[in-house]
């Protein structure tokens, strides 16, 4: 029997600033500067219109095209499939392993955890932006299975910063290693020089923010304001919970380390999935000029609007593996068959984990109705929960949502 949820789960406050740092902008100063001039169905209107443009213009033109190849389904490898489906699902796992390194012991299980993780995965590719809705639905799940609401803040806003930071750095790794192996691509040496920048930007930015330097402060701000769908406030308690997450993990390097290792494993098995959907077609692509192809397509993901990078990922991640030698269709192919594990199975999957976590067993029909209700309640954030940047792990994205989501 699983244990029943605390009622009047504690709320974790927000992490607490260095001493002497300025005070955090009021939440939702960001939001009076333009949203509160747009009522608010014409807002959800604007986002329909942009979700169909993506799938009019990205997602049906790749399906269409991939209907011309489906002849290359004849040689389709069983054996790599299933080998493909299986990386995915360890992906899922490694950042459920995330997770629990991040909390104290006495956390819930790896399988309350994985549940968790696989709701949050769910809700953030139905939600534009949804690595948010993630992070406050995962805050919740945990808070109510005991861990402590400032406990569980830090695990939620480090396990989604940490995973993009590690996906950044190693997709600038393999940058770095396949410009000379697999030649010039224009694409690689950009992104790997902006790359390289925003690495470098943040470690001064984080480094700033831990010893209180009112300067950063303001700069993250004036920035934050400038960038559509993000703003001033929410970007300043973004860089804020991932100083206080390495000021913290900064005492415990055994589990950075671990940390770390699951982080980079997430993502590594989550391209290694869309390896083996590409080998399943009878195709061997260089492992680091796929990742890098995989890489930039999750780091485009961050748009918030939509959902789990859903039509940006279809669309570039093909048209990058083109560059890798593989032939326009059999990547289509490839990437629609990795996308179906990757972004559309977590969906039900995450949804019959988040019922079987809030509702017990031998609950009839209503029981399960309402808890399809209570999903979408609890992934609506609020100003004490951490914000996790998007696209996300997916996961993806997010946000970073996990791969597969995971993430």
């Amino acid at each position: 029997m699983r244990p029943e949820p605390v009622d009047g789960a504690p709320v974790a406050p927000p992490v607490a600033p260095p001493a002497g740092a300025p005070e955090p902008r009021a939440a939702g100063d960001e939001r009076a500067s333009w949203r509160s001039r747009i009522p608010k169905p014409l807002r959800h209107g604007l986002t329909l219109f942009l979700v169909a443009l993506v799938v009019e213009y990205l997602v049906v033109p790749e399906l269409v095209g991939a209907s011309h190849h489906l002849s290359i389904l004849s040689q389709l490898d069983v054996g790599w499939l299933v080998a493909g489906v299986l990386l995915e699902a360890a992906a899922l796992l490694a950042y459920s392993l995330l997770t629990k390194v991040l909390l104290p012991p006495d956390a819930p299980g790896l399988w309350t955890l994985l549940r968790i993780d696989l709701a949050g995965n769910a809700i953030s590719h139905v939600v534009p932006g949804g690595s948010a809705a993630s992070a406050g639905l995962g805050y919740r799940l945990t808070t109510s299975y005991g861990v402590e609401g400032r406990t569980a803040a830090f695990a939620m806003a480090t396990q989604g910063m940490g995973s993009a930071i590690v996906l950044n750095v190693l997709l600038w790794c393999a940058l770095v290693v396949s410009i000379p192996l697999a030649g010039f691509h224009p694409i690689y040496v950009v992104v790997a020089l902006v790359g390289m920048l925003a690495i470098l930007l943040i470690g001064v930015v984080v480094l700033a923010f831990t010893r209180g330097e009112e300067h950063a402060v303001r700069l993250v701000g004036a920035i934050g304001d400038r960038i559509p769908l993000v703003g001033g406030s929410r970007l300043e308690r973004l860089v804020r919970h991932l100083a206080a997450s390495l000021r913290q993990l900064a005492t415990q390097p055994a589990v950075l380390r671990r940390a770390i290792l699951w982080a980079a494993l997430n993502w590594l098995l989550d391209a290694g999935s869309l390896w083996a959907f590409v080998a399943a077609l009878g195709k061997v692509v260089d492992p680091i000029e796929l990742f890098a192809a995989y890489g930039i397509a999750n780091v485009l993901a961050v748009l918030p609007v939509f959902p789990g990078g859903l039509g940006i990922i279809d669309s570039v991640a093909p048209a990058l593996l083109v560059s890798s030698g593989v032939t326009r269709g059999l990547a289509t192919l490839a990437v629609i068959g990795w996308r179906l594990v990757n972004f559309w199975l977590p969906i039900p999957i995450g949804t019959a984990a988040y019922v079987s976590l809030r509702v017990p067993r031998g609950a009839g029909l209503r029981a399960r109705r309402q808890a399809l209700h209570d999903m979408a309640v609890e992934a609506q954030p609020t100003e004490d929960e951490p914000d996790e940047p998007a696209g996300e792990r997916s996961g993806g994205g997010p946000p970073t949502d996990p791969p597969g989501g995971g993430a």
